[in-house]
């Protein structure tokens, strides 16, 4: 006797129909085999009983999982930047219309292939969707030499073997745009609190804050910092750029800016009348506290990566070149003098 409290099977709902398991198994898989009235009946007990098809099941059939394997990484203590939720919402929901789900799971932070080795060996996703892609990261490669398919959010950077699709965004763009807005507010001593010299994303949105510089024919020395992307280390560096006579700062995430703001707070200055500031990434952080930021076209990002899987997916090649989109600048009081 079944359990009231077991789930229902294709055993359950054949005996309550009076049918065969290969009639429910038509009725779910090849409804057209079924006389009409005999499908009825057999739907109505499945809506009854409150039956799932048993999602390994129909893999076997099927040879498809029907999910997207994306590994989650917590959020860092002490920053300000969540964004992965906007790209993670528009991803599930975006996935949904192709009749996929995404399969998040997470890893030891010391090991980056941790969690892949198992979904692989064991078929229980179809693809995966990379977001840790920055310079030396492994997976993208340990997955290319497996012929397993996945799209990444992030770009390969100098490594001459990727040829895999990925989509990214211009944060060089986005730093341009933050300088040159706050140049317009008048501010002739930008200055710029990234992230140390190894990061590579951190460096390209580096290149966006000197190049507005240039431009508009103003100073950089002893203006740009790397270091860490904490709160605490942006606070000491601001700081030190105020010493040397910046009056305003782009920053490579709103954690950095986050620091600048206590700073100033520390000083008694204010944000945007006295001392601009302008982060990257329109954390929750930046639209509740009125800090400028540069926001990333997540929600973009998400769609073309799925445009792009089921594309890999269905066979096609990786497109020579990625997709860069073009991020936008969200101005707020802190900018504004």
């Amino acid at each position: 006797m079944v359990s009231e409290t077991a789930p229902p099977t294709l055993s359950t709902v054949a005996l309550r129909a009076g049918v065969s398991r290969q009639t429910v198994s038509n009725a779910l898989n090849n409804p057209e085999l079924l006389r009409p009235e005999t499908l009825d009946r057999v739907l109505g007990v499945i809506a009854e009983v409150g039956y799932t098809p048993n999602r390994a099941a129909r893999q076997l059939r099927s040879g498809s999982s029907r999910l997207i394997g994306l590994r989650f990484e917590p959020a860092q203590e002490g920053t300000a930047n969540a964004l992965m939720d906007r790209f993670l919402h528009t991803l599930v929901e975006t996935t949904r219309e192709t009749g996929h789900q995404v399969l998040l799971f997470s890893g030891d932070p010391e090991d980056p292939l941790d969690g892949y080795d198992d979904l692989l060996r064991s078929t229980a996703v179809d693809a995966f969707v990379l977001t840790d892609t920055y310079a030396g990261t492994p997976q993208a490669a340990w997955l290319q030499d497996r012929d397993a398919p996945f799209v990444a959010f992030g770009r390969p950077w100098d490594d001459p073997r990727a040829h895999h699709a990925w989509v990214d965004v211009d944060g060089a763009a986005g730093a341009r745009l933050a300088t040159a807005h706050l140049l317009e507010q008048g501010h002739e001593r930008v200055a710029w609190l990234g992230w140390e010299r190894s990061s590579r994303l951190g460096e390209e949105r580096r290149t966006g804050w000197r190049a507005a510089m240039s431009r508009a024919q103003r100073p950089v020395e002893k203006l740009g910092a790397r270091l860490t992307d904490n709160v605490d280390a942006a606070r000491m560096a601001a700081h030190e750029r105020i010493d040397l006579g910046a009056t305003a700062f782009v920053c490579a995430s709103d954690t950095m800016a986050v620091g600048v703001l206590r700073a100033l707070d520390e000083r008694g200055l204010r944000a945007g009348r006295d001392v601009g500031v302008v982060g990257f990434d329109d954390s929750a952080v930046a639209q509740v506290t009125g800090l400028s930021s540069v926001r990333q076209p997540l929600e973009e990002v998400a769609v073309e990566v799925v445009r792009l899987l089921r594309e890999t997916l269905a066979g096609a090649p990786a497109p020579e070149q990625g997709t860069v989109l073009a991020p936008s600048l969200v101005v707020r009081g802190s900018s504004l003098r």
